[in-house]
């Protein structure tokens, strides 16, 4: 089977990066683009992000995770610690993000290194979900061989009642992470493909560096 996608097209005409307009912190510059991205484009997950891994059979996995915070240390998000993800970042630190507004016509890639935040803020995120997700994180054995959809169900209806009218307390293999950048790239559309890059990069005695890429 073949299908051709040569002549797919699309120009990019609606903003500018210009190097010299960026702030010395990327923070600063990825909060200005989420907030405007998440203020333009409602119906979209602004935090809707690519987390890539390497595996523990050495090939690299993407998948779409939710960005639950961001400071000027980094960038949260929550999982299952026993999940393929989890047993990466437990290999392999180091991980990727990235992040594509289509409307916006803007990408960001995020260069960091992994490390759980503490329980007690995994505690105050878990507390803050809605109850049917508490008791889905409890009843998934993320990333593991189930014997049905069936099966899974049955699990989460007997946590159910289990636990009916009880408070929920969040599991051990479940929690945040924090990704400290080292390295973060902004894309921005042009027309042409001749596309705005700015990069920033980490460095322990002088702090962010930022450079202007060729498309």
């Amino acid at each position: 089977m073949k299908k051709d996608l040569g002549h797919y097209r699309k120009a990019y005409t609606k903003s500018e990066l210009i190097i010299e307009n960026t702030p010395d912190d990327p923070i600063e510059l990825f909060k200005e683009w989420f907030n405007d991205v998440d203020a333009s484009f409602p119906d979209q997950e602004a935090n809707a992000m690519t987390l890539s891994t390497i595996g523990l059979d050495g090939y690299p996995k993407n998948r779409i995770v939710l960005l639950k915070m961001f400071t000027s240390e980094g960038f949260v998000f929550y999982t299952n610690y026993d999940s393929d993800k989890g047993q990466a970042i437990a290999n392999n630190p180091k991980v990727s993000l990235s992040f594509f507004w289509e409307g916006a016509e803007r990408q960001v890639i995020i260069k960091g290194v992994a490390e759980k935040v503490s329980e007690s803020e995994s505690d105050i995120y878990f507390n803050s979900r809605p109850r049917g997700s508490q008791l889905g994180a409890m009843a998934s054995n993320q990333s593991h061989k189930i014997e049905s959809r069936e099966a899974l169900q049955n699990k989460l209806e007997s946590l159910e009642k289990e636990y009916e009218g009880k408070p929920l307390k969040r599991p051990n293999y479940w929690g945040g992470y924090l990704i400290k950048p080292v390295a973060i790239e902004f894309w921005q559309g042009r027309p042409n493909r001749l596309h705005d890059r700015v990069a920033y990069e980490y460095n322990e005695n002088t702090g962010w560096i930022k450079n202007q890429l060729a498309p």
